[in-house]
């Protein structure tokens, strides 16, 4: 059998545009998220609240091209053991680090970030994104707001 039928440009662009959907239903198909860690899989249910000390933070004023550290502190105020499953700063100037191994009932916690102020002049108000079993909610938003002077060399 030929293959004869696939040099008529109908039948091509009628077989492009399957093949083309059907690849598009697959991509949406896969989530593309990595698994859970295990100790949130191992326990589905098991959620637990978190008390935040301090999820919003003023930073005052810093000169530009400094870099400035944050520590945002929580506890632990429910039954289960509390997992931090992720921490997503909301841009590239911004890094965290957060505790990988569960935070007991009633322990307390600390994420760490730091902010490259380079290239940043002005009003600043970054995001850094939580998530974790907890209820009534597993998203949970940090900020920071800093006002950035621009470096002296910028006005010559």
């Amino acid at each position: 059998m030929s293959l004869l039928f696939l040099h008529k440009p109908k039948i091509m662009k009628k077989l492009f545009i399957v093949l083309s959907l059907g690849l598009a239903i697959a991509a949406c198909n896969s989530s593309g998220q990595e698994p859970q860690s295990p100790s949130v899989a191992e326990a589905p249910g098991k959620l637990t609240k978190i008390e935040w000390i301090d999820s919003a933070k003023n930073l005052g004023r810093i000169n530009e091209g400094q870099q400035i550290q944050i520590a945002y502190k929580f506890k632990n105020v429910g039954e289960h053991p509390l997992v931090i499953q992720s921490v997503e700063p909301g841009c590239g100037c911004t890094v965290a680090e957060y505790p990988k191994q569960p935070i007991a009932p009633g322990a307390e916690g600390t994420i760490t970030g730091a902010f490259d102020s380079r290239g940043r002049a002005g009003l600043q108000y970054k995001e850094i994104l939580v998530r974790a079993n907890t209820e009534p909610s597993t998203l949970h938003k940090l900020s920071f707001s800093v006002d950035v002077n621009p470096a002296k060399d910028n006005f010559q």
